[in-house]
């Protein structure tokens, strides 16, 4: 149903660190490249970062109108962790620390992101997703 997503970001450099490393480890690969911009492709979906020139201010606030926070399929619990325990080596902090992994409830599994830039991710445990997708392994 969804064919791409695309960030307008402050620092091509930087968005391309934490969200190359993030979407890589959640089976990703690099897609597109151009002088503003990078992409990475799961199937038909693909989400893009770039830093257009037309942007009319410099950075992201989640708590504003429009978007809040990405939500990926991240695997099993265990897969989690990992993933929250390595995102801060790669530009994203933990939200809601006081409160992992359930922070969105008792019967939801997991790790709330926020990098640099304010773009918020949730990595949600789910078991079916990582039996569909092996590469997630990585």
């Amino acid at each position: 149903m969804l064919h791409h997503i695309e960030l307008w970001v402050p620092d091509l450099p930087r968005a391309i660190r934490a969200w190359g490393w993030l979407l890589g480890r959640l089976g990703c690969d690099p897609y597109q490249e151009w002088e503003h911009g990078r992409s990475w492709r799961l199937g038909p979906t693909y989400l893009v970062v770039e830093q257009s020139p037309a942007m009319s201010v410099a950075g992201h606030d989640r708590m504003r109108p429009g978007l809040n926070h990405l939500a990926f399929h991240a695997g099993p619990p265990v897969r989690v962790d990992a993933l929250a325990a390595e995102a801060p080596a790669h530009g994203w902090r933990p939200l809601f620390a006081d409160r992992y992994p359930h922070a969105g409830g008792p019967e939801h599994y997991a790790a709330y992101l926020s990098n640099t830039d304010g773009f918020e991710v949730e990595l949600v445990a789910s078991e079916a997703h990582i039996t569909a997708n092996p590469r997630q392994l990585r």
